[in-house]
């Protein structure tokens, strides 16, 4: 039944909500018929700007315009389904709608695109009508576009990353410590955050894990803990469970820490661009808006990483570490191994998989994603000032070896919403093909980047199922005919995109045991 109300507004802008069932992926649109007397009176033009008012609340949407009457009638103003659920009313409640005024920082925007440097101001507006969606999809890229091609220096970095957190709430937990471990990404399957956070927990450290969905990737740790759990909760809820069992792992998204960032993010992704700058005020923005007071920064290396020598981690890491530091974060940066995927599954099921088979000690876990974890869940245990430095490790391996972290993960996904799953049987695509080795050999290279690409092509991370599970690893020997790894999907044809991707290039480089590539890392 629709709700029925007095207008709460006059002449001919009073028009009926309506919402249109479509995901415009963290873009308000708003929906007018060609005909509406609205739309011909105030001179509206398709994807412009236009400002929807309703209840007392109101919202930027960009205008679309329709003739199907199945999608709007004349009398009434269609909104985007996130558009819809900020309005907070019923479907034919009245609404206005009117001509927004241009962003302010549009002159700030046209500087960076011809490749000036912008001041903490410039930033703090862009940002603010970012946030508050007033750019356009096409200024939004043009920015996204800008801030990539003209590298910005440290000093615009840490403005961006100011006025990213500035958008939004900003978490004050009322602990000494709180703690939270992140990579820069690049790397399929490394899912050690969810290895992490619960020996982190297990100690009594707080660690509020909040992260993205995967931007350029198969899987984000989102995604595959969306597997074991809910991670769309609202924040309130987060807090009760972060202060009830030290930790959480969920989406960041419904938590309005750096608004801004989830809006960039949104057009990043499909752009497949993550430049420094933007990567370090996403990553960091976001820890220090959770109220984080110490991180463990991972950054691989490897020929198919995203950064791809040492000198290139050491540029990145000063640039981390120099905004870190003005923003009063305690930063500790590893440089890590990135010269192939960590762990078996690819995808968000097989990575679940890998990552309960890890906390259950299972024999078939996988021993990279374990090491990794340990290590890294012992760097961020040693921010404790009660641990000597160097004993993390060892205390991380009691915690997990005991069930420890086993049962602090289990209370975490119970308080979240535990979902049923079974690692011995986990629910892949029914559809699935293996890439085998064409001759004897070594494995002496994996292309993260096209194993990465392959998953996707299969359905992940929209398909939790799908995914690529590798059988063979760096300097492991193989003969003609034996599988490197196969390939899940639910669907025909995105089986078929993924097996004509393998046909193309199978992402394993087969030689000999002295060709595998060294790299030199911190651990």
């Amino acid at each position: 039944m629709q709700e029925t109300h007095e207008p709460d507004a006059k002449g001919p802008a009073a028009l009926q909500l309506r919402r249109v069932a479509i995901d415009t992926y963290r873009e308000n649109v708003a929906y007018l018929h060609r005909d509406c007397e609205v739309y011909r009176a105030e001179g509206f033009q398709a994807l412009s700007k236009v400002e929807v008012s309703a209840n007392g609340r109101r919202i930027l949407a960009t205008l679309n315009v329709t003739s199907d009457p199945r999608i709007v009638q004349c009398h009434e103003l269609g909104l985007s389904e996130d558009a819809f659920a900020q309005m907070g009313v019923l479907p034919g409640h009245p609404a206005t709608i009117s001509q927004a005024e241009p962003p302010a920082s549009i002159a700030a925007l046209h500087r960076k695109i011809n490749g000036e440097r912008l001041t903490r101001e410039d930033f703090h507006a862009i940002v603010r009508d970012i946030a508050e969606h007033r750019y356009s999809k096409i200024e939004l890229s043009a920015f996204v576009v800008a801030t990539n091609r003209g590298e910005l220096d440290r000093e615009e970095v840490f403005f961006l990353t100011e006025a990213m957190i500035a958008s939004g709430r900003r978490v004050d937990w009322r602990e000494r410590l709180v703690v939270d471990k992140h990579c820069i990404g690049g790397i399929p399957g490394n899912r050690t955050s969810m290895l992490v956070v619960p020996i982190v927990a297990a100690h009594g450290l707080v660690c509020p894990k909040t992260s993205s969905r995967a931007i350029t990737s198969p899987a984000g740790t989102a995604d595959t803990m969306e597997v074991l759990a809910n991670v769309e909760l609202p924040f309130d809820r987060l807090s009760e469970i972060v202060r009830e069992h030290r930790a959480c792992l969920a989406w960041g998204g419904t938590a309005e820490l750096s608004p801004a960032d989830d809006v960039l993010i949104s057009v990043e992704r499909p752009l497949s661009l993550d430049s420094p700058g933007q990567m370090v005020a996403s990553i960091l923005s976001k820890k220090i808006a959770a109220g984080s007071s110490h991180l463990v920064l991972d950054i691989p290396i490897g020929p198919t990483a995203k950064v791809r020598s040492m000198p290139e981690a050491q540029k990145l890491r000063r640039l981390f570490e120099y905004t870190a530091h003005r923003l009063g974060l305690s930063l500790d940066v590893v440089i890590t191994d990135g010269r192939q995927p960590i762990g078996n599954g690819v995808g968000p099921v097989l990575e679940a998989r890998d990552v309960m088979r890890v906390l259950e000690n299972h024999p078939l876990a996988p021993i990279d994603l374990r090491q990794k974890s340990l290590r890294l869940a012992g760097r961020l245990l040693e921010c404790d000032p009660d641990i000597r430095g160097g004993d993390g490790y060892a205390i991380a391996r009691d915690i997990l070896d005991s069930g420890r972290a086993l049962e602090k993960m289990r209370a975490i996904m119970a308080a979240q919403g535990a979902k049923p799953f079974d690692h011995e049987r986990p629910e892949l695509g029914a559809l699935s093909f293996e890439v085998v080795a064409e001759r004897d050999g070594v494995v002496t290279g994996i292309d993260n980047l096209q194993i990465a690409r392959v998953a996707q092509l299969a359905g992940a991370p929209k398909v939790q199922g799908a995914g690529v599970d590798l059988a063979r690893k760096l300097g492991e020997p193989v003969r003609a005919g034996e599988p490197l790894y196969r390939v899940y999907a639910a669907f025909p044809a995105d089986l078929e995109f993924a097996r004509l991707a393998t046909q193309r290039f199978s992402a394993y480089t087969l030689g000999d045991a002295a060709e595998v590539p060294h790299v030199f890392v911190e651990f």
